[in-house]
């Protein structure tokens, strides 16, 4: 998911470090340890501002989905 984020950024001419804000979508908050210290690793020692919520289902089984605004240009 992130790997997805960051590509549409790159291809914009902006990256990860131009995250303005996220919303994680998670199927099951118990799995907020794991998602944090992966997204971590990804947004760096600055991350953006970011909400997250447990949902009931998400489309096609996942168990994540992420919301992401940047600044591009």
């Amino acid at each position: 998911m992130l790997e997805n984020i960051k590509a549409i950024l790159e291809e914009a001419g902006s990256g990860l470090g131009d995250l303005l804000k996220t919303t994680v979508f998670l199927a099951n908050l118990a799995d907020f340890g794991a998602m944090n210290a992966v997204y971590s690793e990804f947004v760096g020692e600055v991350p953006p501002a970011r909400a997250t919520v447990q949902v009931a289902a998400l489309p096609s089984g996942a168990l994540v989905e992420i919301d992401a605004v940047a600044q591009v240009g």
